[in-house]
C-alpha cells in the first residue's frame, strides 16, 4: 500500500500548480493603472529580471561544476550511485525556478495593487495576497512535486524492498536538498547584497542628505531599490524556505527509514519514510483551502484578515495531521527502553507548529510598531544616533531569549514523544503550512513596492495611505516571517544533523575529545565570519551606490534645480509657484536609474561568491581532514551559534526599521511631537541603515548557512563514515559457558570480543555484516542435536539490537527421553540501572529460532542469557559490553 501511495503524492503538486496558474491569470487581467505608473513597473521588472538572468548565469558554473563532483564520488562510493548529480541538479533548477516564478509575478501584482489602491483597500489586499500566494503555491508544489518524482524514479531503478535499497535511494535524493539549499544561499546573499546597497544609497543621500521622500522619483536610487525589495524579499525568501521545506522532508526521510526492519513496523516499513511528503503533500491543498480567507473590508485591519487564513489552515493541519500519521505509523513501537506511539509523533508535530507560531508572535513584538521595545529605540533616537544604535543592539540581544527558550522546549519535548525522528516530524509540522506563510510573507515587498509606484508616479494622497496600511501590516508579516524561518532553520538542521551522524555511524559525539572541541570552536566562529562578509559586501556596494547618486544631483542640472526647489518649499510642492512646479516636473525620468541598478546587479553577483563557497568547502575539509566525529562539532557549533545571531540580527534590524518608521508618522515622548526630518529622525535612518543588512542580509543568511552545512555534511557522510569492523571476516574466537565475555563497541557497532577462556567447544564468528554467533556450551548430560546459539544482530546507530536463539528441533533431547525441551529463555540487560526482562517458554516448540528480541546497549551494558531445561538444568553466558 505504501508503495502505491508515492504515485498519488504529485497528483497534490498538480492542484497546487493549478491554483497558481489560476490565480497568476486573475493578476495579469488586472489593470496596470495610468501609463506612468506602467513605465515605472516595466523599470523594476526589467532590473529584477536582469539581475535574476545574471545570477543563475553564474549560479549554473557552480552547479555545473559540483554535479560533475557529485557523479564522481556516486559512482565509487557504497550504497550511492552516480545519479545523486541528476538530485542535485533538479533540486537547484526547481530551487530557482520558485525564485523566478515569485518575482515574475510579485513585478506583476505590485503596479496592479497600486492601481486597486486607487477604488479599495480590500481590492488592493486582494491583488497582493493573490501574488504572494502564487510564490507560496509554487515553492510548495514545487519542493513536493520533485521530491516525489525522483522518489518513484530511484524505487523503479533501484527498489525499496529492502534496508540497503532504502538507504541507497535516500542517499541519492539527499543530493537535492544540497541543491536547493546552494542556490538559496546564493539568492539570500546575492540579494540581501542588492537591496540593502540600494536601500542605503537611497536613504542616506536621498532622506538624510537632500531630505526627498523615501521612494521620490527624484532618488536615482529608487528604482533599485524596489527592484531590490523583489530580489530579497521575494526571490531569496522564496528560495530560502523552499530549501527549508525541502530540507525538513528528506531528513525526515532519512531518519525515518531506521525503522524499516523493525518487527512493529512490518506493516508499515515506508511509512515513516513517506510520512514528511504525505504530510507536506496535504499541506498543499490546506494552503490552497486557507487563501479563500484572507479578505477585509474597506477600513478593516489586514492584519485580521491575513491571519484568518493563516491560523485557519493551521487549524485544518493539526486535525488532518492526526489521521495521516495514524494511517503512516503502527499505534506503537518500542526503541531501547523508550515506548513510541503514533500520537506521540502527531503531538511532535504540534509542537513543531506551537513553536513556529511562537517564535513569530516573539519577534512580532519586538519588532512591531507601536511596541514596548521599539518605543524605547524611539526615545533614545532623541540624544542622536549613538544612543539609537545601542538601544537597538540591546533589543536584539534580549530578542534572543525567548525564541532560544521556545526552540529548545520544542526540541525535547519532540525528542520525548518521538525521539529524533520526532525533532524531525516537528520540523515538518512547522513548515507543512508553507504555501500559505510565504504567501502571506511574500505580500509584504508587494505592497512595499505598490507604495513605491504610488510616491513615484504622484497619485493621491489616499491612494498611498492604503498602500502604506498595506505595507506596514506587510512589515510584520516579514518580520513573523523570518521568525518562522529562524525556528524552522533550527529544528532543520538538527533533523539533518541527526541524519548526518546516522549516516556516518556515529551514536554520540564526544566532546572532550580535542579534535572535536576544535570543530566546535570552528563552528562557533563561522557565523561571525560569515556575517562579516555580508556586511562588509554591503558596506563597499552601498558605497558605491552612495557616490553614485551624489554624482547625480551635483552633476545632472534638472534633478540640481528640482532639489532646490523641493528644499524652498521644504517638500511641500502643493505651495509652490508654477514656474517653480515647471522646475520641478522637467527633472521627472531625468535620474539615470539603470546607472544604479547596474551597481547593486555588479556589486550582489561578484560579492555573493565567497560567503556562498565558504558554506559548501568548510564541512567538505574539516570532514575529509579531520574525520566525522570533528565534522559533528563543527556542525554543533555553527547551529547553537548561527542561530543566536540571526535571531539578533534579524530582530535588532526589524526594530530599528519600525523606529524610523514611526517617526515618520510622528513620536511623542515628554509632550514633545518628533516627526519626519527632525534630528530624531535622522538617527532613526542612520540606525535603521546599520539594521538593513542585519535583517536582509546576514541574518536572513545565516538560516541557510546552518542547513547548507548540514546537508553538505549529510552528502558526503557515507565518505567520512567511522568505520565498524576491526576483525577480519569470519574470524573465529572461542568463549566458555559460565565465563565473563567482553564486547567491545565501536560507534554503537561489535567490534570484538574477548573471553576469559577459550575451549574448543565454543565459538564466536564476526563476520563483515557486523553478526555475532555464540555458541553454548555442550552439558556432558545431554544429547544435543544442535548447539543453541545466541545471535546478536548489528548494533544500530540508536544503541538497539536483537537477539535470536537457535536451537534443534524439537528443542533438547535427552538419550533415554524425548519428552524434554527448552522450558524458559531469559535474557536481561542490565543498563544505566534498569533491566529489561525477557521470559518466554518453549514447550515442545518446533521451531528452530526464537526470537527476535530487540535490547538496547551501551557501554557498561550486561547480557545475561539463560536457556532452561524441563528437567536437567541451566545453560548461562554473559557478555559485557565495554
Amino acid at each position: 500500500m505504501m508503495n502505491q501511495i508515492i504515485y498519488l503524492l504529485p497528483l497534490t503538486a498538480l492542484v497546487g500548480f493549478a491554483f497558481m496558474f489560476f490565480k497568476s491569470a486573475w493578476i495579469n487581467k488586472q489593470e496596470e493603472g495610468t501609463e506612468r505608473m506602467a513605465r515605472i513597473a516595466k523599470n523594476i521588472a526589467d532590473g529584477a529580471m536582469a539581475f535574476l538572468k545574471a545570477e543563475y548565469k553564474v549560479i549554473a558554473i557552480f552547479v555545473i561544476a559540483v554535479a560533475i563532483l557529485l557523479g564522481i564520488k556516486g559512482t565509487v562510493e557504497e550504497n550511492s550511485n552516480a545519479m545523486v548529480a541528476l538530485s542535485f541538479v533538479v533540486g537547484a533548477f526547481l530551487s530557482a525556478l520558485a525564485g523566478f516564478i515569485g518575482m515574475k509575478v510579485a513585478t506583476k501584482a505590485n503596479v496592479r495593487t497600486t492601481n486597486a489602491a486607487r477604488t479599495s483597500l480590500n481590492k488592493a489586499l486582494e491583488v497582493a495576497f493573490s501574488g504572494g500566494a502564487v510564490m507560496g503555491l509554487g515553492v510548495v508544489s514545487l519542493g513536493v512535486l520533485g521530491i516525489s518524482s525522483l522518489l518513484i524514479l530511484y524505487t523503479y531503478l533501484y527498489g525499496m524492498d529492502s534496508s540497503n535499497g532504502v538507504t541507497m535511494v535516500l542517499n541519492i535524493i539527499s543530493g537535492f536538498s544540497l541543491g536547493a539549499s546552494s542556490i538559496a544561499l546564493f539568492a539570500r546573499v546575492g540579494g540581501g547584497i542588492y537591496t540593502k546597497a540600494a536601500d542605503v544609497g537611497a536613504d542616506l543621500v536621498g532622506k538624510v542628505e537632500a531630505g526627498i521622500p523615501e521612494d521620490h522619483p527624484l532618488n536615482p536610487a529608487t528604482i533599485a531599490d524596489n527592484v531590490g525589495d523583489n530580489v530579497g524579499d521575494v526571490a531569496g525568501m522564496g528560495a530560502d524556505l523552499f530549501e527549508s521545506f525541502v530540507g525538513s522532508i528528506i531528513a525526515t526521510m532519512v531518519l525515518g527509514a531506521i525503522y524499516f526492519n523493525m518487527p512493529e513496523f512490518a506493516d508499515y516499513k515506508l511509512g515513516p519514510v513517506i510520512l514528511p511528503l504525505a504530510l507536506s503533500s496535504v499541506g498543499i491543498l490546506v494552503s490552497v483551502f486557507g487563501t479563500f480567507f484572507v479578505k477585509v473590508r474597506e477600513g478593516g485591519n489586514p492584519q485580521s484578515a491575513l491571519n484568518m487564513g493563516e491560523f485557519l489552515s493551521a487549524g485544518v493541519m493539526i486535525v488532518l495531521s492526526y489521521f495521516i500519521i495514524e494511517a503512516f505509523l503502527p499505534e506503537k513501537w518500542v526503541v531501547g527502553e523508550q515506548t513510541f506511539t503514533s500520537v506521540g509523533v502527531f503531538i511532535a508535530t504540534i509542537v513543531g507548529l506551537l513553536a513556529g507560531l511562537g517564535v513569530g508572535k516573539i519577534t512580532e513584538y519586538y519588532t512591531g510598531t507601536g511596541t514596548k521595545p521599539v518605543l524605547g529605540i524611539t526615545k533614545q533616537s532623541i540624544t542622536g544616533p549613538a544612543t539609537n544604535i545601542i538601544a537597538g543592539l540591546g533589543v536584539g540581544m534580549m530578542s534572543t531569549a525567548i525564541p532560544i527558550l521556545l526552540i529548545a522546549a520544542a526540541i525535547i519535548l519532540s525528542f520525548h514523544f518521538a525521539g529524533l525522528y520526532g525533532i524531525a516530524i516537528a520540523a515538518v509540522g512547522m513548515l507543512a503550512n508553507t504555501g500559505i506563510q510565504l504567501a502571506v510573507d511574500a505580500y509584504g515587498p508587494i505592497s512595499d513596492n505598490a507604495g513605491g509606484i504610488a510616491e513615484m508616479a504622484g497619485l493621491p494622497k489616499e491612494v498611498r495611505k492604503r498602500t502604506d496600511k498595506l505595507d506596514a501590516v506587510g512589515n510584520t508579516t516579514a518580520a513573523i516571517g523570518k521568525g518562522f524561518a529562524i525556528a524552522s532553520a533550527a529544528l532543520t538542521a538538527l533533523a539533518l544533523f541527526s541524519a548526518f551522524m546516522q549516516q556516518a555511524g556515529m551514536t554520540v559525539i564526544d566532546i572532550s575529545k580535542s579534535y572535536v572541541m576544535a570543530g566546535l570552536l570552528v563552528g562557533g566562529m563561522l557565523p561571525f565570519v560569515f556575517s562579516a562578509m555580508a556586511m562588509s559586501a554591503v558596506g563597499r556596494a552601498a558605497m558605491s551606490m552612495i557616490q553614485e547618486v551624489r554624482r547625480q544631483f551635483t552633476t545632472i542640472p534638472a534633478l540640481r534645480d528640482a532639489l532646490a526647489v523641493m528644499r524652498k518649499y521644504d517638500g511641500n510642492m502643493e505651495n509652490a509657484t508654477a514656474e517653480d512646479k515647471a522646475i520641478f516636473d522637467k527633472a521627472d525620468g531625468v535620474a539615470e536609474y539603470g546607472k544604479c541598478v547596474d551597481i547593486s546587479t555588479k556589486a550582489s553577483l561578484r560579492e555573493m561568491i565567497l560567503p556562498g563557497l565558504l558554506a559548501i568547502v568548510t564541512p567538505v575539509a574539516v570532514g575529509f581532514l579531520g574525520g566525522a566525529e570533528m565534522l559533528g562539532g563543527l556542525l554543533a557549533g555553527v547551529t547553537v551559534s548561527g542561530v543566536l545571531l540571526a535571531i539578533f540580527q534579524s530582530n535588532a534590524g526589524g526594530a530599528w526599521d519600525n523606529a524610523k518608521k514611526m517617526f515618520e508618522e510622528g513620536v511623542t515622548h515628554d509632550g514633545v511631537t518628533y516627526k519626519k526630518g527632525s534630528d530624531a529622525h535622522k538617527a532613526a535612518v542612520v540606525g535603521d541603515t546599520v539594521g538593513d543588512p542585519f535583517k536582509d542580509t546576514s541574518g536572513p543568511s545565516l538560516n541557510i548557512l546552518l542547513k547548507l552545512m548540514s546537508v553538505v555534511a549529510l552528502v558526503i557522510a557515507p565518505s567520512i563514515a567511522i568505520e565498524k569492523i576491526t576483525e577480519p571476516a569470519n574470524s573465529v574466537q572461542n568463549i566458555e559457558m559460565n565465563k565473563t565475555t567482553s564486547a567491545t563497541i565501536v560507534d554503537g557497532q561489535v567490534a570484538a570480543i574477548v573471553s576469559d577462556d577459550s575451549p574448543e567447544s565454543n565459538s564466536l564468528i564476526i563476520n563483515r555484516q557486523h553478526m555475532v554467533v555464540a555458541n553454548l556450551a555442550q552439558p556432558t548430560e545431554f544429547e544435543l542435536k544442535h548447539t543453541p546459539e545466541i545471535v546478536l544482530g548489528a548494533v544500530q546507530a540508536d544503541g538497539t539490537t536483537e537477539i535470536n536463539i537457535n536451537v534443534g528441533s524439537k528443542g533438547i533431547v535427552h538419550p533415554n527421553s524425548k519428552d524434554h525441551w527448552i522450558d524458559f529463555l531469559n535474557i536481561t540487560v542490565d543498563g544505566k540501572g534498569t533491566k529489561e526482562v525477557i521470559k518466554t517458554n518453549f514447550a515442545n516448540n518446533e521451531n528452530n529460532k526464537f526470537g527476535p528480541f530487540y535490547v538496547h546497549l551501551e557501554k557498561g551494558s550486561v547480557i545475561n542469557v539463560e536457556l532452561g531445561c524441563n528437567l536437567h538444568g541451566i545453560w548461562k553466558n554473559t557478555l559485557t559490553v565495554q
